[in-house]
Formats: structure tokens, C-alpha cells, sequence
């Protein structure tokens, strides 16, 4: 029987998926990409059942009333970054990478490409929200791709099918093209299925340059940043903001390399990184 709370061998086989849904433009092959034998492709399926059965407006309110408190931890970010690394297992066979090396990969990509020292601590940060794994949290509430709550769902978005199930695609509140919101009143004023997305956008949003907000927030949102289904949601900022999501988007997806980072190397350039940009602890 697969768990409600953990249907996913590792949270990476999300991420592996997505490499199989949007494969790296003239680079790979989709076939290159680690392709899942049936019961592991069912594990995903499972997921995002899960998901789209339980994300609802109600359920993205109270979540957002219990953890953005940031009552649960005080750490250094590279404190957090270990704590975050507690999450890793072996069953991940495309690498052997914990979550840091992950991280500093994704940010020496950004780095070796010339971009602003920002972008580079966006890479390096991007996932920190999974730690929501590690305070209980069932993974279809940390990872999977996001999509707008208290509005129709799209049918852009991954396995649209499982959405019946959900108590909001039944509710005349929140079933219609605009739901509770307005036309193109902006994705600020729009939430979000809740993950570590959005957990993260939280905790930087005083400390972070607004484009590195928006790659942090919206990096999972693909129904948008692929397929275009929320144009009616987005304000004429969001459409520029999202070209930074865009730009983040290959970095976070490809930048996996067998070829691990040296984590002693780094860390210098890291801490004084982040020492630039944010506090000395973070609440979580």
C-alpha cells in the first residue's frame, strides 16, 4: 500500500519526472532521461492524486496560518542547509548527490554563466523550503508542480483527471475561470497550492531582489511558466517577472552532474554570499 504522507520513494522522483515531461532542449534526448519502470511511474501518479485531491483554498489558509508563523526552528542558512540534507536516502539512483551538493551545483551553474550575485543565491537556496518535509508535512504539500487554489483548475496542469476528486472543483465558489479572484488582478493577490515554493517566498521576501522572489515562489508553477494556462490571473509586472523564472528554470531542471562539488571549497564564497543578503539566523 503506498502512504498518503510519502508516496514517493524520494522527493527527487518529482524532480525526475519533470526531466521526463520537459526534457532539456537540443541537449537530451527524452529517452536519456531516467525513464521509470511502471510501479515507479504509479508512485507518481499516486502523488499527485494526493495532491489534487487535498490542495484546496481551505486546506492552502490554514497551512499558511500554521507555518508562516516561523515558529518551528532558528538556524543559520547553512544550518539549514544540513538540516535540509536530513532528508536525503539512497534510493536515487541518477545520483548520489545530497540536497546541498544539489544546491551548489544549480548555483555554480547560475555563477560560471556571469549572472548577478543574487541569482547565483537564488540557485543556492531554491529548495531550502523542503525542509517543510522534516516537520511533518506529507510530500504532496512540499513538492509537486503549483497551481492557483479558489479558482477552475487547468488542464494544463500535470494529470488534471485526479482534480475531481478535489472538494473545490465542486464548489461554485471556487470552480469558475476567476474563482474568488479578479481578472488579471496579479499573482500577489492569487494562492498558491502550498509547498516549498511558497514556504521559501516567506521566509526571504524582506531580504531577496523581487526577480529572486519570483524565481523562488514560482519556479513549480509549470501549467504557467510552460504552458501559459494563467495568463487571465497575471498583471503586465507578473508577465516581466516571469522572465526570470524562465531564465532560472534550465539551472534548476539540468544542471544535475554525477561530478560532485567540493563542499569545503565553497562554503567561503557561500557563507559571505550570504552574510551579503541575509540575517544571521533564519526563522523557519
Amino acid at each position: 500500500m503506498i502512504s498518503e504522507t510519502a508516496p514517493l520513494s524520494s522527493l527527487d522522483q518529482w524532480e525526475d519526472d519533470l526531466l521526463i515531461r520537459y526534457p532539456e532542449p537540443e541537449h537530451k534526448a527524452k529517452e536519456e532521461y531516467r525513464n521509470y519502470d511502471s510501479p515507479e511511474r504509479d508512485t507518481v501518479r499516486e502523488f499527485y492524486r494526493l495532491n489534487h485531491t487535498y490542495q484546496t483554498y481551505n486546506f492552502v489558509r490554514e497551512k499558511e496560518r500554521e507555518f508562516l508563523k516561523f515558529d518551528k526552528k532558528e538556524l543559520p542558512v547553512w544550518g539549514a542547509m544540513e538540516f535540509l540534507n536530513t532528508l536525503v536516502d539512497d534510493s536515487d539512483p541518477d545520483t548520489d548527490l545530497d540536497q546541498l551538493q544539489h544546491l551548489l551545483q544549480t548555483a555554480e551553474a547560475i555563477r560560471a554563466d556571469g549572472h548577478p550575485d543574487w541569482f547565483v543565491l537564488t540557485g543556492f537556496l531554491h529548495d531550502m523550503g523542503k525542509v517543510l518535509c522534516l516537520f511533518g508535512e506529507p510530500q504532496w504539500a512540499v513538492v509537486g508542480d503549483t497551481f492557483p487554489v479558489g479558482c477552475q483548475h487547468s488542464d494544463k496542469i500535470v494529470y488534471p483527471e485526479f482534480f475531481v476528486n478535489n472538494p473545490d472543483s465542486h464548489n461554485e465558489q471556487y470552480n469558475t475561470k476567476y474563482g474568488v479572484y479578479e481578472p488579471n488582478c496579479g499573482l500577489r493577490n492569487v494562492h498558491m497550492s502550498w509547498g516549498h515554493d511558497e514556504y521559501l517566498y516567506q521566509i526571504m521576501k524582506e531580504y531577496m531582489p523581487e526577480p529572486a522572489l519570483y524565481m523562488m515562489r514560482y519556479h513549480s508553477f509549470y501549467s504557467q511558466h510552460r504552458e501559459e494556462a494563467y495568463n487571465h490571473l497575471m498583471d503586465a509586472h507578473d508577465h516581466e517577472m516571469f522572465k526570470w523564472v524562465r531564465k532560472f528554470n534550465p539551472y534548476d531542471l539540468y544542471s544535475k552532474s554525477p561530478k560532485p562539488p567540493v563542499v569545503s571549497e565553497l562554503k567561503p564564497y557561500y557563507e559571505d554570499l550570504i552574510a551579503k543578503y541575509l540575517p544571521s539566523t533564519l526563522k523557519l
